[in-house]
């Protein structure tokens, strides 16, 4: 792994961005909050929270997901498998379709579902990923 030193840095880079784009959600709960009220503005309290505790069900399960993926891979890449950067590519892809979705799928009030700004950080992880893909050099 010595000739992918920058790959295997921007791995560790993308779990600390995947763990941040799980963890902001918990800290802005009132941003998502905010977001649903003005899409539903006939929802209670309680179904907003309801609402809210979904995004973050399915955000830090995302997350997590995510940050295996990150550090299994770093793994495999430090041990030599040749199979570690097919993974990344493939984690990449799959990272990529879940930032898309979280900035363009809409719920049936016609905006999108999930605060812009908690869907932009969805891409924070995915641009380190296609830097380490785009770094990464083949075995000699």
């Amino acid at each position: 792994m010595t000739r992918n030193r920058s790959a295997l840095a921007l791995l560790y880079l993308g779990a600390g961005l995947t763990a941040l784009a799980a963890l902001v959600p918990f800290a802005s709960r009132s941003l998502l909050a905010g977001h649903i009220r003005a899409g539903y503005p006939s929802y209670g309290t309680g179904a907003i929270d309801a609402a809210v505790t979904a995004y973050l069900v399915i955000l830090a399960t995302a997350g997590a997901l995510g940050l295996a993926g990150w550090l299994g891979t770093a793994w495999a890449a430090r041990a030599g498998r040749r199979w570690a950067r097919a993974a990344a590519i493939g984690l990449l892809v799959a990272g990529a379709c879940v930032a898309v979705a979280a900035l363009t799928v809409r719920d049936t009030s016609g905006d999108v579902g999930l605060a812009p700004l908690l869907g932009w950080l969805q891409v924070l992880p995915c641009a380190a990923g296609l830097a380490a893909v785009a770094l990464w050099r083949r075995p000699a």
